[in-house]
């Protein structure tokens, strides 16, 4: 076989970077302490590579040079060591030149940890020359011993790992020192390079609260991976990231990078013994055994059938609903509280966990007092009572869940055996009453209407018979439908599944299916071998023919006319509630299946309950709850979770009364299925593109229906409950989004949140604007809004619910530089508006200086009509101090902002708006601020803030950055509406009058006018205002006569148009001096080049057209 050739992308930086190819041979076992000796202890330290000579017999030279790598460099032609069991490597060999060695073609050294390396061939032939997207390297034909080599040949890839990446640069002299805690290998398509091959948690973003997520490289790690120096490479280092964000082809031994042992696996599930066993075992209860003979009796088989199916198609809705969401992504612990949080938010979710977790803790108690009052007719059957009836059902009760209680905090491994126990218990009890319907009635038996399979009694028996308060079809099925639940046994344990996505639907519905069956079977079996009416008298035996019976009893010998006339009757499918044991072939297993019922029940219901309740308080939605949430053990058992749960449980045994507790219980699970069905349906609707359940068999509109119909139940079972139920769900669904949880969960309610936007949005785009829907629109130039809390609080006050502002910022540098910052940057400032709950936008943009950085953000920000429309800047105090340039981009930004059809507002503060130095001044208050804000380059320590900044000034600062958000008292808000600017100027003031915090001030309008039309001009302005409708409270016209016009006051200024002190007018020249060209005297070349050199500055010409007054 000819050489091969293997292509590999940017080869050269794989040189340099890696400095190694690795040549993988499955089958090739590994050489053991292989070493250089003259540099073992770098070698240990660096991860040098030894290169083995590739032979069977030691004295044989190969053909490749074995030694000892540092990098790219030959550093040591002597080996020590074997490089396989039966192939020992040793040999002298002179020091190796320095130069750019060949590539070896072998796995590096592991370390100290597993002092191991591989043996391979290496290719004599020369380095090949990099190009630029693609290279070849050829390898040298595989060995020919099947015992030492065999396999396909591929690549490995080397990653930063949680200790320092290595140094940016190495050399000959400086190698890059790789150990094995900052790297591991990551097998790729074959061929080197630093970006992974697809993993799934690299596309998840669903991890618990502290826990770290997966990364793929970044753009930024790829660009900089390599950077050429001269003729060296230099390998940079890109971003740590622990070794447990990138396990895909990691190698690893038993203990971990400290040296400790890996964590014991968690005990997973498969889905027969995870899901359907435990769903089977939940399903199936007392009612099964006591109750669905006597609502055969009374509903006939027929109805009884319709009952059973109409229960489960609600629960087989629900199933296929579970089965499209748990199929929608990684399933993680909490069952069916993390499938709802996921789907429909935190606040849905939450309220459904907190109501669903106490659910199942009553529910150990109900299913634990039904096993009670069972043991105490036993016991009073015996002549064997502890003490009274009800006292027997506590004692029992607390006894058992102690017992439950004991088996779960033994782990799910023992719990999982105790299901599987009781499930075999089921299932023989079931064979024992089967075998019983097919023997034939004793005496004692056919005295108590048993008569075995019958076609009479099988068509009487089809019909319903209604009798007692609960005698009709809505009736039997609110006694019946409790026993239809538990479908969700399975989910409520999908951290302690294998596959949740495999498991939690076929589990599910082949639990449903056959439980289905089981009620079917057992409804048709029963109503075909009982009568609904025996007296279980051994004499009332009659001959068959006899005119004097009435009933079919009496074709097989026994009368029944009396106590079926005077409804006294003790035994009979309508009866006698141990019907089914009546008719099994041994009784006590028939118990003993009720015990196994009720006890699995009770026991997943605990499981259940404690599950669910840590995933609850792990995400900490609620308060004072995540004591609770604390794990245990290889399987993170909420031990704790466990406890609380017993502890309701035994407070509600202590009730001792079943039926108070179980239309509670229905009903909770009943909201339940309604939202797990809703939110299939909202998930469906939204259209999200990452709804894409890989189970298919559902529709959106089954899901519905389930949802409405599992609403309706609730209210059909018990409409009290039902009222107590959603009401507990509103109050907690409205606590959650009173406190707003900063949780993330991709539900479908921001997908539909989203809908709803885009829908709206794009809506506008086809309505004209129109002078009544003028809205104020404001791009506000808060630079990090922390920074100008004041602007942001102003701006935020009559914006707030009304209309769109955006705060901009211009980062200005190199794209490159400054990218890495914006990245880092935009959240924190989207999460300090929240924070001060300001509805607003922040939008960021690099750009070389600022005004083209705002130029960009007035064209840019916003989207279809939702676009700014007002421009707010801060005014800038340090005009006469700043650089000309900085106070010519001001002022062309306010020109550009009229040039963009942008209305401006200047928005000055006497204290400034700017506080950042107040800011740096908190965070390290010894360092002297500079003058623009940023720290003294100096890094001068002193003893307390003075100098360029005063204490009171730095809390007068601070405290002006607050001010807008109190109550502003009665104060007056002044408008100088001078000139017809287009109504701004009065619709702000407007808005903020309406808002709590301004509705106490006052608005006055200063307008100019002559004094010679003083009644015109006082005549004009309140017809005006009139009909903008604004509400002012006082017009000021003059302020030498005042006129009561209702609510107005109107007062004239008739001095507007007279020209200024000259006291003011030379300090207004003063002012604007040093931006004067002082070119009067001066010749045209001269002032032109003054002009290039100082473009801000003013010519004489033009303040001499300025003065001139019209």
């Amino acid at each position: 076989m000819g050489p091969q050739v293997i292509r590999v992308p940017h080869l050269g930086s794989l040189i340099g970077s890696l400095r190694v190819l690795l040549l993988h041979t499955p089958s090739w076992g590994l050489a053991a302490d292989v070493c250089c000796p003259q540099t073992q202890k770098s070698l240990s330290r660096t991860q040098g590579l030894c290169v083995p000579p590739f032979s069977a017999e030691p004295a044989q030279a190969p053909s490749p040079r074995p030694g000892c790598y540092l990098g790219d460099q030959l550093v040591s032609r002597t080996l020590v060591g074997t490089c396989s069991a039966s192939h020992p490597i040793q040999g002298p060999c002179s020091p190796a030149v320095g130069g750019l060695g060949r590539p070896p073609g072998l796995l590096p050294a592991l370390g100290p940890a597993y002092k191991t390396t591989l043996c391979v061939p290496t290719d004599p032939g020369p380095l090949p020359t990099p190009r630029a997207t693609m290279a070849e390297l050829p390898v040298s034909e595989t060995p020919r011993d099947p015992a030492l080599c065999s396999g396909r040949f591929t690549i490995s890839t080397l990653l930063g790992g949680d200790e320092p990446p290595p140094p940016a640069a190495y050399d000959n002299s400086h190698p890059s020192h790789l150990t094995h805690g900052s790297t591991f290998y990551m097998r790729t398509f074959g061929y080197n390079t630093i970006d992974v091959v697809p993993a799934y948690e690299h596309y998840a973003n669903s991890t618990l609260p502290g826990e770290p997520r997966k990364v793929r490289p970044t753009l930024a790690d790829l660009h900089s991976f390599l950077k050429q120096e001269g003729s060296h490479l230099h390998a940079l280092a890109f971003d740590s990231r622990p070794n447990r964000e990138m396990t895909d082809g990691l190698v690893e031994d038993e203990t971990g990078t400290n040296g400790e042992k890996n964590p014991e696996e968690p005990v997973r599930f498969g889905w027969v013994k995870g899901v359907m066993i435990r769903c089977m075992l939940n399903i199936w209860g007392v009612i099964l055994y006591l109750r669905l003979p006597w609502i055969t009796a009374q509903a006939g088989i027929v109805l009884t059938w319709i009952i059973i199916l109409l229960s489960v198609m609600v629960t087989s809705i629900t199933g296929l609903s579970i089965s499209a969401i748990s199929t929608n992504g990684k399933v993680k612990s909490g069952g069916t509280y993390f499938l709802i949080s996921r789907s429909l938010g935190p606040e849905l979710g939450g309220s459904i966990g907190l109501i669903f977790a106490f659910a199942n803790a009553v529910g150990v108690a109900m299913h634990t007092v039904g096993f009670a009052e069972t043991v105490r007719d036993l016991l009073q059957e015996y002549g064997s009572p502890i003490v009274d009836p009800t006292n027997d059902i506590r004692i029992i009760g607390v006894v058992t869940v102690t017992v439950l209680l004991a088996i779960s905090l033994a782990g799910m491994e023992w719990e999982s055996k105790a299901q599987v126990l009781f499930f075999l218990v089921i299932m023989v009890s079931f064979a024992n009453y089967l075998v019983g319907t097919l023997i034939p009635p004793s005496e004692d038996k056919a005295s108590k209407g048993f008569f075995s399979y019958r076609g009479d009694i099988f068509v009487q028996n089809l019909v319903p018979d209604w009798r007692g308060m609960d005698g009709s079809f809505f009736g039997m099925f609110s006694i019946f439908f409790p026993s239809a639940t538990g479908i969700l046994a399975g989910a409520n344990i999908s951290g302690d599944l294998k596959d949740p996505a495999v498991a939690i639907p076929k589990g599910t519905l082949m639990a449903i299916f056959w439980t289905t069956v089981s009620y079917l079977a057992i409804s048709a079996t029963i109503g075909a071998c009982v009568v609904r009416d025996a007296s279980g008298v051994l004499n009332d035996t009659v001959t068959p023919g006899s005119g004097a019976c009435e009933g079919l009893a009496c074709g097989y010998g026994w009368n029944f006319t009396e106590c079926t006339q005077h409804h006294s009757c003790r035994y009979g499918l309508i009866n006698y509630y141990q019907t089914m044991s009546m008719v099994s072939g041994f009784a006590p297993l028939i118990t003993a299946g009720i015990f196994g019922a009720t006890l699995s029940s009770a026991l997943a219901c605990l499981v259940s309950a404690a599950k669910v309740f840590q995933c609850l308080c792990l995400d900490q939605l609620y308060p004072l709850i995540g004591f609770f949430g604390k794990g245990y053990g290889k399987n993170k058992e909420p031990v704790r979770s466990y406890l609380l749960a017993y502890a309701i449980a035994v407070a509600f045994i202590i009730i001792a009364e079943l039926n108070t507790i179980a239309p509670i219980i229905s009903n909770f699970f009943l909201c339940s299925y309604a939202l797990i069905n809703f939110s299939c349906f909202h998930a469906s609707i939204t259209n999200s593109p990452g709804w894409r359940p890989s189970f298919r068999y559902y529709s959106k509109w089954a899901a519905l229906f389930g949802a409405v119909i599992s609403v309706v139940i609730m209210f059909l079972l018990t409409w009290w409950a039902a009222l107590i139920a959603i009401g507990v769900v509103l109050f907690l669904l409205l606590y959650v989004i009173y406190k707003k949880p900063e949780v993330n969960w991709g539900s479908s309610v921001q997908a539909g949140s989203y809908n709803l936007a885009l829908s709206y949005s794009v809506g506008l785009n086809e309505v004209e604007d129109h002078i009544k829907n003028y809205r104020p629109q404001c791009l506000v130039l808060t630079g990090p809004p922390n920074f100008r809390p004041a602007l942001v609080d102003f701006v935020g006050t009559f914006t707030r619910n009304l209309s769109l502002m955006i705060c901009g910022h211009v980062l200005i540098g190199p794209r490159k530089q400054r990218m890495p910052e914006l990245q880092l940057i935009a959240n924190g400032h989207t999460r300090w508006l929240n924070k001060r709950k300001i509805k607003a936008f922040y939008s960021d943009v690099i750009a070389e200086d600022l005004r083209s950085g705002v130029q960009i953000l007035m064209q840019a920000a916003g989207i279809g009509r939702m676009k700014p429309n007002i421009l707010v800047v801060g005014f800038k105090k340090n005009w006469q101090s700043a650089h000309p340039a900085t106070v010519e981009d001001y002022i062309g930004i306010l020109h550009d902002a009229f040039d963009f059809n942008y209305g401006v507002c200047v928005m000055r503060m006497r204290e400034g708006l700017n506080i950042s130095k107040v800011m740096q001044a908190h965070i390290n208050p010894v360092f002297d601020p500079a003058e623009d804000g940023k720290e003294a380059s100096t890094g001068r320590v002193r003893s307390s803030v003075s100098g360029t900044l005063d204490p009171e000034a730095l809390v007068r600062e601070e405290q002006a950055s607050t001010i807008f958000q109190s109550e502003q008292g009665k104060k007056t808000i002044d408008i100088y509406w001078l000139f017809d600017d287009g109504g701004l100027t009065l619709l702000i003031p407007y808005l903020l009058g309406r808002k709590k915090r301004w509705s106490k001030c006052k608005i006055r309008v200063f307008v100019g006018g002559q004094i010679n039309r003083m009644d015109q001009e006082r005549k004009a302005i309140i017809s005006l205002l009139s009909k903008f409708r604004l509400g002012f409270h006082e017009v000021h016209v003059s302020l030498l006569s005042k006129f009561r016009l209702g609510f107005h006051e109107v007062h004239v200024l008739p001095d507007i148009n007279q020209k200024p002190r000259a006291e003011h007018t030379k300090r207004f020249e003063d002012m604007i001096a040093p931006f004067r060209l002082n070119d009067g005297f001066k010749d045209e070349a001269t002032v032109t080049e003054m002009r290039q050199d100082c473009p801000w500055k003013i010519s004489d010409e033009e303040i001499n057209k300025n003065r001139i007054k019209p």
